[in-house]
């Protein structure tokens, strides 16, 4: 990920998180970003605008990011993206649009559920079995993206009893055991953070693969401070993670307060230490396994898909699109890995017509009735013949169909 893809991102994950409250749930907001980064570069007035400002950056410029990610694999992180189209409903503009997406972006015909299912097992390790929207005969144009990970740590979790998460803790009685930082490989630290204070920081290392790694990084604050603040530090203090560097907004120990803090307890105590100033500072700590599965509606929550759905229309001639979105997440945090996926689609749907009334009349000729033949003539434009009547009848003594009646007629000349 670059470093201009970090403030966007950390707005946007703030919007799509807020609905969800302090529930326990798992999401994707790249997994969503990356579809209105598809979609933007086609949007013009003020779906252009909406779009722009929801991602954070201009269309050209999210569309771009969106392709460095993409087109270029991350070796612990598979990715995927796809656009699919009803058959018979290309238009030049779609095409138009289609030269601009990621080059290992997935185009061609709207497969059906199985393939759409199919589709997320390949691109998920598995880990999520079935595409978040059904498949119907109204939809035109599907966008999707896929992200997934399973990884081992570096250095596995030692185990602890739960009372070690601390007195005031309604886990420590809940649970029998839970995770402690090994004697090393980890890392954890107090950071100062702008929407949620003073944090506890812990930092997980994945097993590196073609010079590829994924940290996970598990942030706590005070109780009392909103989950969409402490979502947030998340998002700040998390790219700070990835370098060994001493990640900015450290607190050192000895500037805080001795005893019970937000979400730590602190104490000190005399050492033998190498320490150059005789000061040394541990930060030992300990986190439940935890796992979650969660699906989102991103329609309709200012998250930018209506755009989409508008934007999409104008590409197929369809102005009345509308759109469906949703979002099929999962993760699972434990002793000796992470594993984790999400699957984003997007439907641009044939709007249905308003609600009315509808009569039927079905006519039935079961008394005597006028029939009247009318020639049609419309040799070299309107003939004298056209629409002269030249037979008629009046039918009062119904018969039963003849045998020839029943029968396919014999080819004429």
């Amino acid at each position: 990920m670059t470093t201009t893809l970090h403030a966007p991102l950390a707005r946007y994950a703030a919007r799509l998180h807020a609905d969800a409250g302090d529930r326990h749930h798992v999401a994707s907001p790249l997994g969503a970003w990356l579809l209105l980064a598809l979609a933007a570069p086609a949007a013009t007035g003020p779906d252009r605008d909406e779009l722009d400002h929801l991602l954070g950056v201009p269309a050209p410029t999210a569309s771009a990011l969106a392709a460095a990610l993409v087109d270029r694999p991350h070796p612990l992180v598979p990715s995927a993206t796809a656009v699919w189209h009803r058959t018979g409903r290309d238009t030049a503009k779609l095409a138009d649009w289609r030269t601009g997406l990621p080059g290992t972006t997935a185009t061609g015909p709207l497969p059906d559920q199985a393939g759409l299912d199919a589709w997320a097992r390949e691109h998920t390790l598995g880990l999520i079995d079935r595409f978040p929207l059904t498949m119907s005969s109204d939809v035109l144009l599907a966008l999707a993206s896929a992200l997934a990970t399973r990884i081992s740590w570096a250095d596995p979790f030692d185990l602890a009893p739960a009372q070690q998460l601390g007195a005031s803790s309604a886990w420590a009685g809940r649970l029998g055991q839970v995770l402690r930082t090994p004697a090393r490989g980890h890392r954890a630290w107090i950071a100062a953070t702008g929407p949620a204070g003073d944090v506890a920081v812990h930092a997980a290392r994945a097993v590196e693969r073609d010079g590829a790694g994924l940290v996970v990084v598990s942030v706590a604050a005070d109780p009392a401070v909103p989950p969409a603040d402490v979502l947030a530090a998340a998002y700040e203090v998390g790219p700070n993670a990835v370098d060994d560097a001493p990640p900015a907004g450290r607190r050192s120990l000895f500037d805080l307060p001795l005893g019970e803090g937000p979400a730590w307890s602190l104490r000190e105590e005399r050492v033998r230490t190498h320490a150059r100033d005789g000061r040394e500072e541990r930060h030992p700590a300990v986190l439940p396994c935890w796992s979650a599965r969660d699906e989102h509606d991103l329609t309709g929550r200012g998250l930018g898909f209506p755009a989409v759905g508008r934007t999409m229309g104008e590409l197929l001639g369809e102005p009345d699109l509308r759109v469906e979105a949703r979002q099929a997440a999962m993760a699972r945090y434990g002793r000796y890995g992470f594993e984790a996926a999400a699957v984003t689609g997007a439907f641009a749907v044939v709007s249905l017509p308003p609600e009315g009334v509808a009569r039927t009349a079905e006519l039935r000729f079961g008394h005597p009735y006028a029939v009247v033949a009318v020639a049609t003539d419309r040799r070299g434009g309107t003939g004298p013949w056209h629409g002269v009547p030249v037979f008629s009848a009046w039918v009062a003594e119904p018969e039963e169909p003849t045998a020839t009646d029943l029968a396919a007629p014999p080819d004429s000349d």
